[in-house]
């Protein structure tokens, strides 16, 4: 069911009700209608304003300072993605920008601490390499800062705090810091406190305020792509919630059973 997200998220969902709009024609209200939603829309999530507000909405606070990390035993940065083919490093593919923010800031941290690292992240669409490879070299090429651990059989968030948490486990490892951009990283930290480990969230990128007046309103496709990132952080939060409750509900049959 991974593809039905993309049929419940910009552009596509817009898209399809402009569709829509313009097959039910014959209907002029209800296919007016359709069709002003799915443009009006459209533009309005390529909107500053709307981007910012979608994303902050999602953010918790940074942390206050070096001393949030003293229970924290590891730091586990999170894979955001990579560019296919990226020959300027020569390592074939290459971590995508949303993942070169999370290692900057994650080699930051380890500087401030100490702590051991652990990169975590697999292959989506099945590639030659591991995305938590790409990043252990990042880390150590780029940022001269080494890797502990790598995880890279994970293919989606649920995945990162599964697998994580096994291979960090085998270590004695129970409390970690976890580096991922701030509209993601409350999923992943619930993900993560899911699998047995005690969490400090460590957020960056945080969303940036609109420009003031008009150029706050004028719609761009980087903003559609923020209000996308969003909308989809949104929707995992979401299942998140209903799977948990639908868990909590078995737990409590099968307690009531015994």
């Amino acid at each position: 069911m991974e593809w039905l997200k993309y049929l419940l998220l910009p552009p596509l969902v817009n898209v399809l009700l402009i569709l829509a709009g313009l097959l039910l024609g014959g209907r002029r209200l209800f296919g007016g209608l359709m069709l002003t939603l799915g443009l009006a829309s459209l533009l309005l999530l390529a909107t500053p304003w709307a981007s910012h507000a979608l994303r902050q909405g999602l953010e918790p606070p940074p942390l206050p300072g070096p001393t949030a990390l003293r229970g924290a035993q590891a730091i586990v940065i999170l894979g955001g993605g990579r560019d296919h083919v990226a020959p300027e490093f020569g390592w074939g593919d290459a971590p995508a920008n949303a993942t070169w923010r999370r290692l900057a800031y994650g080699a930051h941290l380890h500087r401030e601490s100490g702590l051991p690292i652990l990169v975590s992240g697999g292959r989506v669409h099945d590639e030659h390499s591991a995305e938590a490879s790409l990043m252990a070299a990042a880390l150590r090429e780029v940022f001269d800062v080494p890797v502990r651990w790598m995880e890279g059989e994970s293919r989606r968030t649920a995945e990162n705090a599964r697998f994580s948490a096994a291979m960090l486990g085998a270590a004695g490892i129970e409390r970690v810091a976890l580096v991922s951009q701030a509209w993601h990283l409350p999923r992943a930290g619930a993900e993560f406190e899911r699998a047995g480990l005690t969490v400090t969230l460590a957020p960056t990128e945080f969303a940036s305020a609109p420009p003031a007046g008009l150029h706050g309103w004028i719609p761009r496709a980087y903003h559609l792509n923020e209000s996308t990132r969003a909308l989809h952080e949104w929707l995992g939060r979401a299942v998140l919630k209903v799977r948990t409750r639908l868990l909590e509900r078995h737990r409590g049959g099968a307690a009531e059973e015994a």
